[in-house]
């Protein structure tokens, strides 16, 4: 863990912490107004759970003290002020490793840039300052955000991120600090990124909320380019209303991202969605992950009309890999022609940036030209469906002894994820029940663009019968 640090007793951990450590975003805000706590306070209570936690998960690339308590101080005099940036004021927060922040280092997980710093903020931490959140610690990452492939979860200069359900397991990847931090109470949210799984995956294995939003409502400027086509930015928080309320404080517009667009955010009414199950995506699940599915269709029922849609078919995993082969050779150029990716940890990794260089354009190019194909048929989807759901992955989280590809032999995570990112449109992966280890499940709710209004409402409506986001991994309350 790199940063200054403060013991914990300076930091002042109040008695009662880990219920506010676990507490919903509304929750803090309501604490905040009524004068029950202050953003210094809370700011404390945090930076000493992330420094007596964070070493034991591998899930803090940085502490921020000094800036995370300048900010409070300033959030608590806007409020006695009168100045109420809303429902966010005040609470601090985490930010994953490839998003630029003051302060501290941005290494993006690689040992290759671990010495580098950014001046400026990226948007997406200048929008949560702007709305009053304090910003507490850099979270680890997979390095590069496994741009160049990886099969180990110590791919990271910070180590094996682990889950706290049960820390011989990985958070996953690639926002594995992120969806750790949040599911041990380190910070009420964080912030991840999502190419081809990093928000939904972490989320999954450590039974978080993670809202992965539709590409172009989130601006990426001073965050680390791995696919300009595919990267996206979200939260992951302890439900569904948390992660509406962080989207709405960081979607829009930002001319430093011309794929942004100003698309309404809105608010969803209440009503008897229309849920499709996607045909084929769960049929190599483990057998927990597929009963906990089914209980889930129960839940649904009551208030969902169920039918069934079948996945267009598309060469997704070749349609992915041109794409991120080709992209994030050309993000990650420089290390590639320099020899520094040789510093990566993963052996995939290093071998895999020369690989990317042979990448074919026609391969890049026939990719997307397909993508735009698969748009148009995912809206074909939409008109007899409001919502897709499927089980966000069909295992538990892997153990960190093993590789990847060593770990569940026999089960198959399916096309659905892949394809949602190659579409763009978004999805909620929220928790839904415990496998295998004592680990978390997720469940998948997919979405049309710019429809992220309908993923929460139908999320919290879920969450409202079932209380699996209330759960704390016993070790870490």
């Amino acid at each position: 863990m790199t940063g200054t640090q403060l013991g914990a007793a300076e930091m002042g951990e109040p008695a009662g912490a880990s219920a506010l450590a676990y507490a919903s975003l509304t929750e803090l805000g309501r604490r905040l107004r009524a004068g029950q706590t202050t953003s210094v306070e809370l700011t404390k209570t945090f930076l000493a759970r992330l420094e007596r936690y964070g070493p034991q998960l591998h899930a803090v690339a940085a502490l921020m003290p000094q800036r995370a308590l300048a900010e409070a101080k300033q959030a608590d005099a806007d409020l006695a002020a009168g100045r109420d940036r809303g429902p966010l004021h005040g609470i601090p927060y985490g930010a994953k490793d490839l998003l630029a922040a003051r302060g501290a280092p941005t290494t993006w997980g690689a040992a290759p840039f671990q010495h580098q710093y950014f001046e400026r903020d990226a948007t997406v931490v200048a929008k949560l300052r702007d709305a009053g959140a304090v910003l507490v610690a850099k979270l680890a990452m997979v390095e590069l955000a496994g741009a160049m492939g990886y099969n180990r979860a110590d791919a990271s200069l910070t180590g094996a991120c682990r889950t706290p359900w049960n820390t011989d397991y990985w958070s996953g990847g690639s926002s594995s600090g992120s969806g750790a931090a949040v599911a041990a109470g380190l910070v009420p949210f964080a912030i991840g990124s999502e190419t081809d799984g990093s928000i939904t995956n972490p989320a999954s294995y450590c039974g978080v909320t993670g809202l992965r939003p539709t590409y172009g409502r989130v601006s990426r400027a001073g965050a680390m380019v791995l696919s300009w086509t595919l990267d996206k930015l979200g939260p992951l928080c302890r439900s569904a209303a948390d992660a509406g309320a962080v989207l709405s404080a960081i979607a829009g517009r930002d001319p430093n991202d011309m794929t942004t667009l100003d698309a309404p955010l809105g608010q969803a009414p209440v009503r008897h969605w229309r849920v499709a199950t996607v045909a084929g995506t769960h049929a190599k699940l483990q057998p927990e992950v597929a009963d906990n599915f089914e209980r889930s269709l129960r839940t649904l029922r009551d208030f969902c009309t169920l039918t069934s849609v079948r996945l267009p078919a598309y060469p997704y995993d070749a349609m992915v890999s041109a794409v991120i082969a080709a992209e994030a050779a050309s993000s990650f150029r420089d290390i590639i022609n320099d020899g520094r990716v040789k510093q990566l940890r993963d052996p995939a990794g290093r071998a895999g940036a020369y690989a990317y260089l042979t990448v074919s354009a026609v391969d890049y190019v026939d990719a997307m030209r397909r993508r735009a194909q698969l748009r148009a048929d995912f809206a074909r989807l939409f008109e007899t469906a409001d919502v897709l759901v499927a089980p966000t992955f069909s295992t538990v989280a892997l153990p960190v002894a093993l590789p990847f590809d060593k770990a569940y032999p026999g089960t198959d995570d399916g096309e659905l994820v892949t394809a949602c990112n190659l579409a763009g449109v978004p999805a909620i992966s929220v928790p839904n029940g415990f496998g295998r280890h004592g680990l978390p499940t997720g469940l998948m709710f997919v979405a049309p663009p710019f429809a992220e209004s309908e993923l929460v409402a139908i999320a919290a409506a879920y969450q409202s019968r079932t209380s699996y986001h209330l759960a704390r991994p016993p070790r870490f309350v």
